[in-house]
C-alpha cells in the first residue's frame, strides 16, 4: 500500500509560508470590505422593500432576484469584464490606477451578499411586533428615524445568527476572487503548489487556515453577543 509522506516543512517555512501568510492577509482585507459593502446595500435593499413606495418595493425584490439567483463566479467576472461599458469613463480611468482585480472582488462579493443579508434583516424587522413602529411613529418619529432608532436595532439582535452564516459565507466565497488575479489564500496556495509540487500540503494549509478565519468569526459574533447584546436586551 503506497503511503504518502506529509512534507509540511516545505510549504511552511521560506518564501511559501510567505505566500500563504501574504494570501490569509489579502483574503481578510476583501472579507472585511466586501462585509461593509454588503451591510450597508443589505440594510438598504431591506428597508426599501419594507418601504411604503410600491415602485422601490418592486425595484428591490428585483434587485434580491437577480443577484441570488445567479452564481457568484458569473457576477465576480461580469464586473471584472464587463464593468468598464457601464460605468462613467472617469470613473473607469480612476480604476486603472488602482488594483481593479481586487475592486471587483470587493464589488462582487459585497452585492451577492447583500442580496441575502437583505432578507435576514426584514425577516428580523417584521419579527418585531407593529406596535413597536406605531409607538415610535406616535413619538415623532418619520419612518426612517424609527427604522434607525427603534426597529433596526431589535432586528439587528434577532438576526445575529444567520447574519453569522453569511459572514462566513463570504469569507470563504472570496476564495472564487482567485479567478480574476486577485493574490489571496487559495491563489497563492496554488501558486505554492506550482512551485514545490506539493498540491496537498499546500491545499491542506490553506482549508485550515480557512477553518481558523471561520472559528475565529464565529467565536467573536458569540462573545459579542453573550456580552454586550444580550445584556443590553436585559436592561
Amino acid at each position: 500500500m503506497l503511503k504518502y509522506h506529509f512534507d509540511w516543512g516545505t510549504v511552511l517555512s521560506g518564501r511559501y509560508l510567505d505566500w500563504l501568510l501574504s494570501g490569509v492577509v489579502v483574503t481578510l482585507e476583501i472579507s472585511a470590505l466586501s462585509l461593509a459593502l454588503a451591510m450597508f446595500l443589505g440594510v438598504l435593499v431591506a428597508m426599501l422593500r419594507l418601504g411604503p413606495l410600491g415602485f422601490l418595493r418592486r425595484l428591490a425584490q428585483a434587485y434580491l432576484e437577480f443577484f441570488r439567483n445567479t452564481p457568484l463566479l458569473v457576477q465576480i467576472f461580469f464586473w471584472y469584464f464587463g464593468s468598464y461599458k457601464i460605468l462613467p469613463q472617469a470613473l473607469n480611468d480612476w480604476l486603472a490606477t488602482t488594483n481593479f482585480e481586487f475592486a471587483a472582488g470587493v464589488v462582487a462579493l459585497g452585492i451577492y451578499t447583500s442580496a441575502f443579508i437583505a432578507e435576514d434583516i426584514r425577516s428580523g424587522v417584521r419579527a418585531i411586533p407593529k406596535e413597536q413602529m406605531e409607538a415610535a411613529r406616535s413619538a415623532g418619529f418619520g419612518y426612517l428615524g424609527a427604522m434607525r432608532h427603534v426597529i433596526l436595532p431589535q432586528a439587528v439582535r434577532i438576526t445575529i445568527p444567520p447574519l453569522v452564516n453569511q459572514f462566513l459565507n463570504l469569507t470563504k466565497n472570496s476564495s472564487l476572487a482567485m479567478t480574476i488575479g486577485v493574490a489571496e489564500l487559495t491563489y497563492q496556495a496554488r501558486q505554492v503548489e506550482s512551485y514545490s509540487f506539493k498540491g496537498l500540503e499546500a491545499f491542506s494549509a490553506a482549508a485550515l487556515a480557512y477553518l481558523l478565519i471561520s472559528l475565529f468569526i464565529a467565536g467573536a459574533v458569540n462573545l459579542y453577543t453573550r456580552w454586550v447584546l444580550r445584556p443590553a436586551a436585559g436592561r
